[in-house]
């Protein structure tokens, strides 16, 4: 009965797709033979298809709690991403935008950047501790505590919210914003107030402060340098541009604390890939093998 109310309901919005160009269902959306036929004649396999088809159906279940919860990324983060491939490809973005996949690329890159919020999202309240025995699993060959780390505060901003603000001159907006900022935090003003308040990151919620961080590049070495309450240079980051002031440092022994993070993350992506199979085994799907 679900089955026949989805395809009614696609057909009643105007995408009614001829039934042999759909190769699952799921839930209210659809996954057809066009949007992955490149994968499938990769495919060496039957068995290769159903998993490029599997991974679809997580796809869109994925994207479909993306719409709900309104995590879709901000142009702001999309251009961001863009602009840092055109530069790691030594290309302008005029002629990054000419090539014929860009809009492909453009959605892929959407949808990545959509996934990787509704990770945070799920996952933001998690609290992991590791047990002793798991601890005393990180071995370490010198337990000396010469590494440095240190912990600050951003404010990252990816775009200006403003009818007066054209697309091509987000950058300049949003620098002079931040520059406004500076000033203002260098004669006294709350760095973590205006970061709860202008921060487009989801650190504000925590006042822009960040985990502890290594020093082992020129950007991190950069805060490391700065004075209590300096506030940084502006700096480009992946969603944006930012300011940032350092809080705190600290020695530690950095293979110790790099087992640990190692081990926080695959308990933190445990979590996710089981909260995805749960959803993925409430979710009606259906998959036509016929059409493969």
């Amino acid at each position: 009965m679900k089955r026949v109310s989805a395809l009614i309901l696609l057909c009643q919005l105007g995408v009614c797709f001829a039934v042999n160009s759909i190769v699952a269902i799921v839930n209210e959306d659809v996954i057809t033979l066009q949007s992955i036929e490149q994968q499938l004649n990769d495919a060496n396999s039957f068995n290769e298809k159903i998993d490029i088809v599997e991974k679809q159906i997580e796809i869109a279940l994925q994207m479909s709690k993306v719409r709900k919860l309104g995590l879709n990324p901000s142009q702001g983060d999309i251009n961001g991403v863009l602009n840092q491939l055109a530069i790691d490809n030594n290309i302008s973005m005029e002629q990054f935008q000419s090539y014929p996949q860009f809009p492909s690329l453009v959605q892929q890159i959407t949808d990545r950047l959509s996934i990787l919020n509704l990770q945070q999202y799920i996952t933001k309240d998690l609290n992991i501790e590791l047990f002793e025995n798991e601890i005393n699993n990180c071995t370490s060959n010198i337990n000396d505590k010469n590494t440095k780390q240190i912990r600050i505060a951003q404010i990252i901003i990816s775009e200006i919210d403003n009818s007066d603000v054209i697309i091509d001159n987000q950058e300049k907006a949003v620098r002079n914003f931040l520059k406004k900022l500076s000033d203002h935090i260098t004669k006294g003003a709350s760095f973590e107030a205006f970061a709860k308040l202008h921060s487009q990151h989801s650190s504000y919620v925590n006042g822009g402060l960040t985990d502890w961080i290594f020093v082992k590049n020129p950007t991190i070495e950069m805060f490391d340098l700065l004075e209590d309450g300096e506030v940084s240079k502006i700096y480009s980051t992946d969603v944006g541009w930012a300011i940032a002031i350092k809080v705190d440092e600290r020695y530690v022994d950095s293979n110790l604390e790099n087992c640990k993070e190692k081990m926080i993350y695959q308990k933190t992506q445990q979590f996710y890939t089981d909260w995805l199979q749960d959803l993925r085994d409430s979710a009606y799907t259906e998959i036509y093998t016929d059409k493969l």
